[in-house]
């Protein structure tokens, strides 16, 4: 036995090495976060792309040519996404400029109200007509002064808030680079996928490819169901707005369904923009309450049906499980946490069924 060996036997000594190996890979991986990121955005990229490579496949196409395919849709859905939301964002910034002129407007509709208020014996609305366009100015003009120069710095290549996001070559550098690995990893998924696994020790193997297929249940069907789901909401408020005579209706969709992903978070976002722009059009107040509406009815049908229905599909899980698992993680965690839960809770599913229902603990007991 050699000096080494001798020393390797004390638990101490393999405790410390333990700790010090976990230490140094945590702050190997701090350095290359970025890295990482950009791979895992590929990997899921791939991952997505997958099913829809392999049916092209089995319809003879070659898989480079469905490859090809593919980036030319997701280059396709980019460049769409990048002008509707300039479109929606430089209207944003004249509209916000010109909100405390247009406010002004909106007199006749606050005389009607207090005069109707003031027949009905309802005190002190002297001069109330005043006040609240005088408040209103002065909010807008505040909110303006903050919010225009993040959405025109947001607009200008060399803005600070896009070069916030990437440290190096810019958002269409790291877009360019996460679409090159996911080049390579829809081409060689499956080598990719060997080459991870044989990562781990050889009697670990069937237990990590089992939990990986698992996770791929549980997480691919979350994302399949939320696309489905921000796919509704986009059309509904686009179609919605459409009708409701709101300019730019299909940027506002798309905002709405992007920012959709985080659950009911879509509404909301698409909400203010669409609110700010009835402001500008005949019969404001008219416009705003149904761009309420078609917000609410979009919010309500997402909640109340869509997401349980699809979710409780795509991830095998009760409607009333997806609605406390969404409640519980926006408690926890906020949205991070809503955006998490279901496939955590779903992955957890899987888990119990696959290894604690068989187990003895659960059948003969502890």
């Amino acid at each position: 036995m050699n000096a080494f060996q001798y020393v390797w036997r004390s638990p101490w000594v393999r405790a410390l090495v333990f700790l010090l190996a976990i230490y140094v890979a945590w702050r190997f991986v701090g350095q290359i976060r970025t890295v990482l990121i950009d791979f895992a955005v590929a990997f899921l990229i791939a991952y997505l792309a997958n099913p829809l490579l392999n049916w092209l496949e089995r319809g003879r196409v070659r898989r480079g040519l469905g490859v090809f395919f593919v980036v030319l849709i997701f280059a396709g859905l980019l460049s769409l996404a990048g002008i509707l939301l300039a479109t929606v964002s430089g209207q944003l910034v004249t509209l916000i400029k010109a909100l405390p002129d247009q406010i002004g407007s909106l007199g006749d509709v606050l005389d009607r109200v207090t005069s109707w208020l003031t027949d009905r014996g309802v005190p002190g609305l002297t001069d109330s007509r005043e006040r609240l366009i005088t408040a209103a100015q002065d909010y807008v003009q505040n909110f303006g002064q903050n919010i225009v120069p993040i959405l025109q710095n947001a607009l200008s290549s060399t803005g600070t808030l896009l070069n916030s996001l990437v440290s190096i070559g810019g958002v269409v550098g790291q877009v360019l680079l996460i679409l090159l690995m996911s080049v390579y990893l829809m081409i060689d998924y499956s080598r990719v996928n060997a080459a991870l696994l044989h990562v781990f020790p050889r009697p670990w193997q069937p237990r990590v490819q089992e939990f990986s297929d698992l996770v791929g249940t549980a997480v691919g069907g979350y994302v399949r169901g939320q696309l489905l789901i921000a796919s509704f909401i986009g059309v509904f408020v686009w179609l919605g707005l459409t009708i409701v005579g709101i300019p730019s209706a299909a940027a506002i969709g798309f905002l709405a369904g992007a920012f959709n992903i985080v659950p009911y978070l879509g509404p909301i976002i698409g909400a203010t923009p669409a609110i700010l722009l009835a402001l500008t059009l005949p019969g404001a107040l008219l416009k705003i309450v149904l761009v309420i509406v078609v917000f609410v009815a979009a919010n309500q049908i997402e909640g109340n049906f869509l997401s349980p229905y699809i979710l409780s599909r795509t991830t095998d899980l009760h409607p009333i499980t997806v609605l406390v698992a969404i409640l519980v993680g926006a408690s926890l965690l906020g949205f991070a946490g809503a955006l998490l839960a279901v496939p955590l809770v779903a992955l957890g599913k899987l888990m119990l069924q696959r290894y604690y229902y068989p187990s003895r603990v659960y059948t003969d007991g502890p």
